[in-house]
């Protein structure tokens, strides 16, 4: 069994995978450049180094790139190969080295998996990241979100066998597992089942934890996919158990992989296959100075919700659209319920609430308690991933929106706006927030916020109405004086 994995830098969305940039795509590589497929075959590893093949017998190969590399982790077992591809430098067309070491650090995973007679039987690239809610010895909730980034290995990965099916067992960080198992039932094959494992007793993750040990959190997968067909999810997938949200995006995998060669046909996942769901935003981008175009489009409500214990501590109901505007350039953002993951926490005078998906990689609000009798939202945290491949961030920690007293929720059907910079606009649609003392998972009754446009029209209804009484004395008065005169020129 050969492991073939290929460290990449990050993004927020890296650009579709080629089919050209698999393993068997490449018959006839360009002069001076290695193809994946030579990079991983057994006894052929070397460095390419501003086009000339230097092999790995070769005296002070490892001196050509070790300015560009850490030192290595500690090795993989035996027959275990990792290729890392480097960006381009000033004087260094190409650097490619494979050699028996650890895993490198890397968002985008990738592995390609050879069994015994050296040909591909379970390719799979993916994203993904885990949020993780734990008690702590003073009986409040922490969450902490953790990515696959760190020195990764794959041990325990197989190809199957005649008494078990395929696996890929992914090890990160401290005491940080991931194992996915395959079954094979023609004319299909499935991504049956998911275990994450995650160590409590590591202080610097799990500061406080008032429960120590290893915990496993199993899930039932259990998604079909069509024998020689590679599974594909661009889209965000969550799932969620245990006080652990999993997401993943990005995906490519395809297991019992036939004659060695990675299919080209491709089995899309529900999210990317409907019309609703194949994309987690409505993206606009028009050249704009100062102001941002109205979207075709209103965003679709979603419901939010997060746990503190057993019990649901904050609720939110909402449809919302992203205003962003960069090197004067105006973006629409519709956010996409179904394909947006979301977190949080509560406190006695805080609470969060934080979406993500593959293009918005954090959107947080942030409730606080003023006077001890009223919530508000005080924060506004956002990174958001651009259509022209830009990054946009920003923070406002000062606001003042959707007040309402504690142990209410607040109300807006209407739509509104909650200005965060002059770069960065929230519209909402069908509004409804509850941070605090939830009882029972449901919404207590609301404060709405047309009870402020309320405040304006009684005084003004009341003014109308005083008037009005004042007009009908004035007229009854004036009639009743001449009905007086009349009745004294009659003698």
């Amino acid at each position: 069994m050969v492991v073939n994995q290929k460290a990449r830098a990050w993004s927020p969305r890296p650009p579709a995978v080629r089919f050209a940039d698999w393993p068997e795509a490449r018959t006839s590589p360009a002069p001076g450049l290695m193809t994946r497929a030579g990079a991983a075959r057994p006894g052929s590893c070397c460095a390419l180094v501003g086009g000339r093949r230097v092999p790995a017998s070769a005296p002070r190969a490892s001196s050509l790139v070790s300015p560009l590399l850490p030192p290595p982790p500690p090795p993989l077992p035996l027959g275990i190969m990792v290729c890392f591809r480097l960006a381009p430098v000033p004087g260094l067309e190409l650097a490619l080295l494979c050699l028996v070491l650890g895993a490198a650090q890397s968002y985008a995973l990738e592995l390609n998996l050879t069994n015994s007679e050296k040909v591909t039987c379970l390719y799979a690239k993916w994203q993904m990241n885990f949020t993780i809610q734990y008690e702590t010895t003073n009986k409040t909730n922490n969450t902490v979100t953790i990515s696959a980034h760190d020195p990764v290995t794959y041990n325990g990965s197989s190809c199957g066998d005649d008494h078990n099916g395929p696996k890929i067992a992914v090890q990160f960080q401290s005491g940080f597992s991931w194992i996915v198992n395959f079954t094979k039932s023609a004319p299909n094959y499935f991504i049956d089942s998911i275990l994450f494992s995650y160590d409590t007793r590591d202080n610097t993750t799990f500061p406080d934890a008032k429960d120590k040990g290893l915990f496993t959190v199993a899930d039932s997968v259990e998604v079909s996919v069509p024998l020689n067909n590679i599974f594909r999810c661009k889209s965000l997938l969550t799932h969620e158990k245990n006080h652990v949200v999993q997401h993943y995006w990005d995906v490519l995998v395809q297991a019992f992989v036939q004659n060695g060669t990675v299919s080209k046909k491709e089995f899309l996942c529900e999210e990317d296959r409907s019309p609703t769901t194949a994309a987690p935003v409505i993206h606009t981008t028009v050249p704009s100075p100062t102001t941002t175009p109205a979207a075709k489009e209103k965003p679709e409500v979603g419901n939010y919700s997060v746990s503190k214990g057993n019990s649901t501590c904050l609720l939110a109901t909402m449809g919302l659209q992203l205003n962003v505007t960069q090197d004067k350039v105006a973006s629409i953002i519709n956010i996409n319920p179904n394909t947006t993951g979301f977190t949080g926490s509560c406190q006695p005078n805080t609470a969060q609430l934080r979406l993500n998906s593959s293009v918005v990689k954090y959107l947080d609000f942030v409730f606080a308690v003023k006077n001890e009798n009223r919530f508000y939202l005080k924060e506004v945290n956002a990174s958001i991933a651009l259509a022209n491949g830009s990054v946009f961030s920003t923070a406002n920690k000062n606001l003042s929106y959707w007040d309402a007293p504690l142990g209410s929720s607040y109300m807006c059907n209407k739509e509104q706006t909650v200005s965060v910079s002059e770069n960065f606009q929230i519209n909402t649609f069908r509004l409804r927030v509850q941070p605090f003392n939830v009882k029972e998972g449901v919404y207590s009754t609301a404060q709405d916020c047309s009870a402020d446009d309320d405040n304006f029209l009684v005084p003004i209804a009341v003014g109308a109405a005083l008037a009005g009484v004042l007009i009908l004395v004035l007229l009854a008065y004036f009639i009743g004086l001449k009905r007086h005169h009349a009745g004294y020129e009659q003698f």
